[in-house]
């Protein structure tokens, strides 16, 4: 759950995988939900009413609450956070519940749960067979946050790692975790690097304000910083900081305009894609500067801001939160802007996750 927005709105109202190739497509699907992307929607914190959707790479077949048809007995839990894909097992999230499901990323079944050693679960990753994840730990406090170490043999959490408040998105790369501090209930401005071989703590690196999204290519780690918003009454500027990986050294921070508070960073075929409010914006991972304009808004197709983001197959998905407790939509662009497709989900799409 994005604790900040669901607030604003209160008071106003990965790891993506890689989908399957054109010589994929000939092979018989190994699942009812091979071929497509996963929905992750988080639904309204307290009403355990998370849920997940499919749409097929061809968004010819489109499909609700797939969690419930396939286990009806088992409810998903409260407010999904997250999902990672390791081997053919996919691992949700669920931060209300403090608890991880465990699935058959193709068919949906029912493997396990793991609901021990978990506090405020927020995001998760993979090295070396152990699965990461992040954890607030309560809310009020500012030093029980940690990162917990599950072993993937017994589904158990076998460690924790102590880090700074507020760990959110982590990401692998060389055996080595990247994780970026939002800071929680609070504003962080760090990157922790954790050690996959010892499950220590490496170092910290010092980006800018609320570091909410991060990727890494070519030896480098790219962290969009949204800023402290206006309301804070502590406004900063949001930054785009670019990170070599071989030394933990930041090589570059480019500051956006006073009043922008960029998210949803995500890098594909040598581009770098984020939102501001409700319009996408691209760049080349070469150029030195911001785009003037954005690629586009999507603004025609709803008055409120992009919640979730991916670009994968030569299309572009946006999530939308509508107002935070109705269902929301989900809408398919091409990667002019063109819309394709939207759909009605479940409540608060939060991620796109493929097949």
């Amino acid at each position: 759950m994005n604790f900040k927005k669901l607030f604003f709105a209160a008071i106003i109202g990965s790891s993506l995988f890689t989908s399957c190739t054109d010589d994929d497509a000939n092979e018989t699907p190994l699942g009812n939900y091979d071929n497509g992307v996963l929905i992750l929607n988080q639904g309204g914190f307290g009403y355990g009413n998370a849920s997940l959707s499919y749409f097929s790479n061809d968004l010819s077949t489109f499909q609700n609450t797939i969690f419930s048809l396939v286990n009806p007995t088992i409810t998903l839990g409260d407010t999904a956070q997250d999902i990672g894909f390791y081997t053919n097992l996919a691992y949700i999230v669920l931060n209300g519940s403090s608890k991880i499901e465990i699935v058959n990323r193709f068919t949906l079944a029912h493997v396990g749960t793991i609901s021990e050693g978990l506090s405020n679960p927020r995001y998760i990753q993979f090295a070396r067979g152990k699965a990461y994840v992040t954890n607030w730990g309560n809310g009020g406090s500012t030093t029980d946050d940690f990162v917990a170490v599950i072993n993937l043999a017994t589904n158990t959490v076998s460690s924790t790692i102590a880090v700074a408040e507020g760990p959110e998105r982590i990401i692998e790369e060389n055996d080595k975790l990247y994780v970026a501090h939002s800071g929680g209930f609070g504003y962080g401005n760090t990157i922790s690097v954790i050690n996959a071989a010892t499950d220590a703590l490496q170092t910290t690196i010092a980006v800018g304000d609320v570091p909410n999204s991060i990727e890494e290519e070519d030896g480098y780690l790219y962290v969009i910083c949204g800023g402290k918003p206006f309301w804070t009454q502590d406004e900063t500027l949001g930054k785009l900081v670019k990170i070599r990986l071989s030394n933990n050294t930041v090589t570059s921070t480019i500051s956006f305009p006073e009043g922008q508070h960029p998210s949803n960073l995500v890098i594909e075929n040598n581009s770098l894609y984020y939102t501001v409010d409700s319009g996408i914006y691209k760049k080349t991972l070469s150029a030195n500067t911001l785009p003037a304009t954005e690629l586009f808004s999507i603004s025609e197709q709803s008055e409120y801001d992009v919640y979730s983001f991916a670009v994968k197959n030569n299309k572009i998905f946006v999530g939308d939160a509508v107002d935070y407790s109705s269902n929301g939509k989900v809408y398919v662009y091409s990667l002019d802007g063109d819309l394709l497709a939207n759909k009605t989900v479940g409540v608060i799409p939060a991620g796109f996750y493929f097949n």
